[in-house]
């Protein structure tokens, strides 16, 4: 009988301990944010304004021309001007710097890993990103895994979506940051 008692008041414990840790997950972000960026990939024509290459390909593409299928085997980096709003024109707020990979034969589909670098009046310091980003869906989540600066620490997600795009050539895409995670520097 007492095991019995003890039995059903360890699973309330439980359960009760289970809840609390679920409804603390579910809470709303520190830090919202919307940012645009602006990638113009180098075509071997448009080294003035490009603000993305490709250095890495496979053996049957080329460092000018996007590979086929799907720009499988395609490695980018990136120094891409970030904006408040969807125009390339206006003046940046940042700048997005590093990297993405196609990592799929048969579909658009890529790696990400990145930095927003901040230096203005609104921002100062860095965010960082990672993750994977299946291209073909209109919204994709990767990871905020940390920042400096006013980021110190930074934990969340960055919701993008394609705003827009001109063939291989430029994107843009609109990235929605929730922090779920913020510090404050003393």
């Amino acid at each position: 009988m007492a095991s019995k008692l003890l039995f059903s008041i360890l699973c309330i414990l439980l359960l009760s301990i289970s809840a609390h840790s679920y409804t603390r997950r579910v809470r709303a972000p520190c830090k919202e944010m919307v940012f645009y960026f602006h990638d113009i990939v180098y075509n071997g024509e448009n080294y003035k304004n490009a603000t993305s290459a490709i250095i890495g390909a496979p053996e049957w593409g080329n460092r000018t021309i996007m590979a086929s299928p799907n720009n499988f085997g395609d490695l980018i980096v990136f120094d891409d001007p970030i904006t408040l709003d969807n125009n390339l024109h206006s003046p940046p707020v940042g700048r997005a710097q590093g990297m993405y990979f196609y990592d799929q034969m048969d579909t658009f589909s890529s790696w990400l890993g990145f930095s927003f670098v901040f230096n203005n009046t609104d921002y100062k310091g860095s965010l960082n990103f990672a993750g994977h980003d299946p291209l073909m869906n209109k919204t994709r989540d990767i990871s905020v895994i940390g920042g400096t600066g006013d980021f110190f620490m930074a934990r969340g997600i960055a919701t993008l979506s394609t705003d827009a795009f001109e063939g291989s050539v430029y994107f843009r895409l609109h990235v929605h940051i929730k922090l779920y995670e913020c510090w404050k520097l003393l």
